[in-house]
């Protein structure tokens, strides 16, 4: 998102932090890779949105900050800079499709449980970002037939590895959690692991295709 004079939107998130509105998760990404690449001095943390970027910089000069995001920002915008990151090969992510709501998906799409599975493994996907949880990404391009609301009322509880859809977004669960989202199956595949350099296999870019195990 930018002015009405072309320069990006940048508002004070607290005081130790910029958010910039970028308007779009592909911006978001660009800007992302940007700033990882060649950090800012004193920025201890970069969080992308689906149209956000916060920066968090504690003790750091903020209006230099402010005019190097400004520039990145525009940068990013013209195409110029480093690409997402994760556009290697895909993560792929082996899946039991047993999941205690795959009937009521199919149901609310008006298919049969094969067409979800087919539907679900058919394309491949995009990490948008992280949140809710450690290692809990936000998978982005899920067919619009899978499209489907969150359950009207939470799970206390849903176990790790559970593989979940819920309006555009698919995920995998990290860790167990509370959660509203539909599960249609599980995996075996850790996605979050502390011990494990990174710890998780997503990043904002990256790439993920699920397949039926």
């Amino acid at each position: 998102m930018t002015s009405v004079a072309g320069e990006p939107v940048i508002r004070a998130a607290g005081e130790h932090a910029l958010l910039v509105e970028t308007g779009s998760l592909a911006l978001s990404h660009r800007l992302h890779a940007a700033l990882r690449a060649r950090r800012p001095s004193g920025v201890t943390d970069i969080v992308p949105g689906p149209e956000t970027v916060l920066v968090v910089a504690p003790g750091a000069d903020l209006a230099r900050l402010r005019a190097r995001l400004a520039a990145d920002c525009l940068a990013a915008a013209g195409g110029a800079g480093p690409r997402e990151e994760g556009v290697g090969a895909a993560v792929t992510i082996p899946v039991v499709y047993d999941g205690a709501d795959l009937e009521s998906v199919a149901a609310h799409a008006g298919l049969a449980a094969d067409e979800v599975i087919s539907l679900h493994t058919g394309r491949e996907l995009v990490v948008g970002w992280l949140g809710f949880a450690p290692g809990f990404a936000y998978l982005t391009g899920l067919d619009p037939r899978l499209h489907v609301p969150r359950l009207d009322t939470p799970r206390t509880s849903v176990p790790a590895g559970s593989v979940a859809v819920a309006g555009p977004y698919s995920a995998v669960y990290p860790s167990a959690s509370p959660g509203g989202w539909r599960l249609i199956g599980r995996t075996s595949l850790r996605v979050w692991d502390v011990t494990a350099d990174p710890p998780s296999p997503f990043r904002p870019g990256t790439r993920v295709r699920f397949e039926r195990a």
